[in-house]
């Protein structure tokens, strides 16, 4: 028998901090080893395994084929099945759960730094838990023993905390125990090194075999046909009159379905499903383990443990325990084989090791336990550690339900059924767009470094605290804009979002370039040494206001009392021309821009719920000509569209889509790269650009939400007469060779009035003190324009139709019953988001997004609330009640606003100071 103890001797001493720990790289030496085999009574792999022949025969055609039948595989079909479609066909290549699902640990745990994650881990637990025994009467191996989450240190226990009020809104029960109180739960428990844990009774455990076959069976008698031993050989593609790509047939080694949609389910195998069909899919393979012990006295009903320090988890397995966790050297499983059902690698002990110390010094007992079995498979793992899912950007009718990160049973639930709600709704009931695949710009889902690069940081990571203001340092200076160099030079520390390096904050201590990643260390990479960029994202980890926080203060008061200067060049700059332009327009826009040239509109589009897919500025132009990036050339009409860079491929996604759905005579046109940004803004802006722009500012000539083209520093640029932060200001948005000489001529005007760059987190402060959205965050898809405070983006007392205008009008029909509200605290108390919401006693919603307004001198924070009592939420509902901020556990009195507190009258961006 091969003992804990005799692995831990095995291996070479060595002391490796956490996090990330460097043992030896892709090892072949694998010392002593156990069997491989799952630790589950029963799998799919006993009743049969490629037998060459279907369990039935494929049909002529159907609504949806689900590729796939893992977790996802049966969750969404389960899911179709459910909603109404009958005519759903599950093709798995060998039996159900033969991929990756099979060997999985199969943990649920309730609590998320996400509102939507934890809604989507309850549906998971009530369909194995409920739904699936009471519709079939069968068991699907659900046990629920609790979840204990382990802090060895304040920071964690924060986190915990956060998690703690989070669940309040949504009654998942949870407790904050001390190490004493720890033990009495979990006698085996070293407590020595504990700060303190987090106890959810009802987490649990699920069995693969049995929750898939049981999602299969009730899939079945609602209508849907599960075919095993079929593999999908080709996806047939055409392009219909209009040149879009469609989905039109799923080939099979037995038959060819007819089919408009396709689902990939494919798990590690996603990749290759999608380039059957044209589609990228940004996943990577890689080995992840587990190993079994033999029995341990006392641990029977012992709750499951994450101890994250430890980068380890113990999952409660009868009378042993499943010991597994996340390493900073994963193994790559670098050419995916086709034919590995019911597959299991050899466990690399020299890449484990690290797991089995963790879990000794949680558990000493384990030390002299012995290993039973190892379980080594592959799991598909992503960019952000989140799973990929719905309609792919290059095919229409090919869907993504994929690489899950090794959570695709505890989300299946979850997301089976919001990605059957977007088949046949075209959109998900949630909001899924943390999960939506068109979250990633389609130039880095075909870039192999960038998912190898991110998709190793993501795995390596998974455990670490997840702190407000953290940067990946994988995959980065993928796309530069055009003010980078100067920028950088100027101590500029940079985000990245979508690809985009953008400014974050600008550090008086000089340059702070991000540098080629170095895998932590890992597989013989040498670590950056001094690395500036580093240390000062490290400063930052903490709940607390940041060390940063008086810097982040000055560019935000400099812009309230002089001017600051944002770049802004990662925004997606989107052209709409041609003949049907403005038929197009008025459709997608809630707000009607169908103006003269030179008028600009605040507006949002969204979709047939009424929920909000985009906030952002639309100008009508005219054609250039000659044609230039600032002035295409077209024939009809043409705007100019500019959006927040974060979510550019979603926009260029949802305004393809609705064109290509009502076959418009119009072109959507991408001039991102082409064209730089900066925002000038502030009581000074005026006084500044008007030595720089040939063409007078005055409030007369250049009023609010008008734009016009002019000069600068010899060159032509677009000036807008915008803010996105409060005050009187332009953005010129300019040709990307013209970038940096118009940004020296702007600063050299400024500097005798004080002007300063300024970054993102300082537009996230001044945005939120002025009560501007922030769309995925105060602002989403779920979210209607009524709700979120902005219905008079709404042309509602026009005639002219727009997508969602029966949903708006029928919500203001009926009333609102949740509203987005204002809130700040007197005490002076850091806030991320995710706090509970408590009103006269009662919680009644989370805050969304949360910041500190330095120039009112309170933490703002935006939050929906809702009535207990199931009424509609009106003005004076939200102004009687008297309202607390829950945040790690400590609740702070509240104010609500109805406007923002800022400038409430709105004078400052028309000028009037």
């Amino acid at each position: 028998m091969y003992y804990v103890s005799c692995a831990l001797r095995a291996a070479p001493p060595r002391c490796l901090p956490a996090p990330w720990r460097s043992p030896r790289p892709f090892s072949s030496a694998t010392g002593p080893t156990a069997k491989k085999s799952v630790p589950y009574q029963k799998t799919l792999k006993e009743e049969g395994s490629g037998s060459g022949e279907p369990s039935r025969p494929p049909p002529p055609s159907a609504e949806v084929v689900v590729v796939g039948g893992g977790s996802l595989g049966c969750q969404t079909t389960y899911h179709l099945a459910k909603q109404g479609l009958t005519s759903v066909v599950l093709l798995e290549r060998d039996r159900l759960t033969s991929g990756t699902t099979w060997h999985t640990a199969g943990l649920l745990w309730q609590l998320r730094p996400s509102d939507v994650e934890v809604e989507l881990l309850a549906h998971t637990r009530d369909v194995v838990s409920r739904e699936l025994p009471a519709e079939t009467g069968l068991h699907t191996g659900w046990v629920e023993n609790g979840g204990l989450f382990i802090a060895s240190n304040k920071q964690r226990l924060d986190e915990y905390k956060r998690l703690m009020s989070l669940g309040k809104v949504y009654g998942v029960e949870s407790h904050v125990l001390t190490p004493s109180q720890t033990k009495d739960l979990y006698p085996l428990m070293n407590i020595d090194d504990l700060y303190g844990t987090l106890y959810v009774p009802k987490d649990g455990t699920m069995d693969p075999a049995g929750t898939c076959s049981t999602l299969a069976r009730a899939a079945a008698a609602r209508g849907a046909t599960i075919i095993e031993n079929c593999p999908v050989t080709g996806i047939q593609v055409r392009a219909d009159d209009f040149g879009v790509k469609r989905v039109y047939a799923v080939e099979t080694a037995h038959g060819t379905i007819q089919t408009p949609c396709v689902v990939n389910c494919a798990g590690v195998w996603a990749r290759a499903l999608g380039r059957l069909a044209g589609v990228h899919v940004p996943l990577v393979g890689m080995h992840h383990a587990y190993v079994v012990t033999e029995h341990i006295e006392g641990i029977q009903n012992m709750p499951n443990v994450r101890d994250h320090d430890a980068s380890v988890y113990l999952r409660l397995q009868g009378d042993a325990l499943s010991v597994g966790g996340y390493e900073s050297n994963p193994i790559f499983w670098e050419e995916v084989s086709e034919k590995f059902a019911f597959g299991l690698f050899d466990l690399d002990w020299d890449v484990f090791m690290q797991h089995m110390e963790g879990a000794v010094n949680r558990v000493p007992v384990l030390e002299k336990t012995g290993i039973k079995s190892t379980v080594c498979g592959p799991e598909s793992f992503t960019a952000d550690h989140k799973p990929l899912m719905g309609e792919a950007p290059e095919v229409r009718g090919f869907f993504l339900g994929c690489g899950f990160n090794s959570a695709g049973m505890m989300l299946g639930g979850g997301c089976g059924r919001e990605l059957a709600h977007w088949i046949i709704h075209g959109r998900p009931e949630k909001d899924m767009y943390g999960y939506d695949i068109r979250r990633f710009h389609h130039s880095l889902t075909d870039n192999n470094r960038w998912i190898r690069e991110r998709s190793h940081e993501s795995y390596a990571k998974n455990y670490s605290v997840v702190f407000p203001h953290d940067e990946p340092l994988a995959g980065r200076n993928v796309r530069k804009d055009p003010l980078h160099e100067e920028l950088l030079r100027q101590g500029c520390v940079f985000q990245e979002r979508h690809g985009w390096e953008r400014p974050g904050w600008f550090s008086p201590g000089g340059a702070a370039p991000v540098l080629d990643y170095d895998y932590y260390g890992a597989y013989g990479q040498e670590r950056h040494r001094d690395y500036t960029y580093n240390r000062l994202l490290g400063d930052e980890y903490t709940f607390d206001f940041p060390p940063h926080h008086d810097i982040i203060r000055n560019e935000c008061l400099t812009c309230r009392n002089a001017l600051a200067l944002f770049d802004m060049s990662y925004f997606g700059k989107f052209y709409l021309v041609g003949p049907e332009a403005t038929k197009a327009a008025n459709w997608l826009f809630t707000a009607d821009v169908s103006k003269v040239p030179g008028s600009t509109v605040y507006t949002c589009m969204l979709n047939k719920q009424g929920g909000v897919e985009s906030d952002l500025t639309v100008s009508r132009i005219s054609p250039g000509d000659p044609a230039s990036p600032l002035a295409p050339a077209f024939e009809g009409d043409g705007y100019y569209l500019a959006i927040g860079g974060a979510v550019a491929q979603h926009n260029w996604s949802h305004i393809t889509n609705v064109l290509q759905d009502m076959k418009l005579q119009c072109k959507l046109l991408d001039c991102s790269e082409e064209l730089g940004m900066m925002s000038i803004q502030g009581p000074l802006s005026r006084v500044v650009l008007q030595e720089v722009l040939d063409t007078d500012l005055s409030n007369e000539a250049f009023p609010f939400s008008t734009h016009k083209l002019a000069a600068a520093a010899g060159c032509t640029v677009r000036a807008m007469r915008l803010s996105f932060v409060g005050e009187m200001g332009w953005e010129l948005h300019v040709p990307r060779a013209d970038c940096v000489k118009v940004y020296q001529a702007v600063m050299e005007a400024g500097a005798r009035h004080g002007i300063t760059n300024a970054g993102y987190r300082a537009i996230d402060s001044l945005s939120i003190e002025k009560g501007y959205r922030h769309w995925h965050a105060d602002l989403r898809p779920d979210d209607t324009p009524l709700e979120a405070g902005l219905a008079f983006t709404c042309k509602l007392k026009s005639s002219i139709p727009f997508l969602g205008r029966e949903a708006v009008e029928a919500q203001k029909a009926k009333g609102i019953f949740r509203r987005l509200v204002c809130f700040t605290t007197e005490e002076k108390v850091p806030m991320f988001g995710l706090e509970a919401v408590w009103r006269d006693g009662e919680v009644v919603g989370h805050i969304r997004r949360a910041d500190f307004g330095f120039a009112i001198d309170k933490t703002i924070a935006y939050g929906y609330i809702h009535d207990p009592a199931g009424g509609p939420v009106s003005l004076d509902f939200v102004k009687s009640g008297s309202y607390q901020l829950e945040r790690m556990g400590v609740s702070y009195p509240a104010q609500a606003h109805a406007k923002s507190p800022f400038d409430p009258d709105n004078k400052r961006v028309k000028g009037f100071y």
